[in-house]
């Protein structure tokens, strides 16, 4: 495995040090910043095994994180990585949430007061805009549209 060796300039050891010190920010941002204190070549320069232990944490982690910073920069180590592609497609594409929308603002049918997200999605499935959806979709979606 090589070995990445972490340099940090004095502007980004500072922020690493508020990032670690205030505290209020994400917990993993938190671990990174006290990761590439450790591994600083002009710091403590801890092993990959002792800032694995000391922050809980497997010795891969670091050596990604140290990998991280010499191949893409400080803000690449510190921040996770953006998703390539989403894990799975999404339900509803913008017709769907057109329709579902439209849906939603229309009468509700003979015998209901009003919409319910139960209602709604098996009113998408009868009306074959999608061939499976939960309430908790049709949730999320008119959430984000209102």
């Amino acid at each position: 495995m090589i070995k990445h060796v972490v340099r940090l300039t004095e502007e980004e050891r500072q922020y690493l040090t508020q990032v670690v010190r205030k505290g209020k920010t994400q917990a993993y941002k938190i671990k990174r910043a006290n990761i590439l204190l450790k591994a600083d070549a002009a710091g403590p320069n801890w092993t990959d095994v002792s800032i694995a232990q000391a922050f809980g944490c497997h010795s891969k982690t670091v050596h990604n994180i140290r990998k991280r910073f010499v191949e893409q920069g400080f803000s690449a180590a510190l921040e996770r990585q953006k998703q390539r592609r989403p894990s799975r497609k999404a339900k509803l594409d913008g017709e769907a949430q057109a329709r579902l929308i439209a849906l939603s603002c229309s009468q509700p049918p003979q015998g209901f007061a009003k919409w319910s997200l139960r209602l709604l999605a098996s009113q998408l499935v009868e009306l074959e805009i999608v061939e499976s959806i939960s309430p908790e979709t049709v949730r999320q979606t008119l959430k984000k549209t209102s």
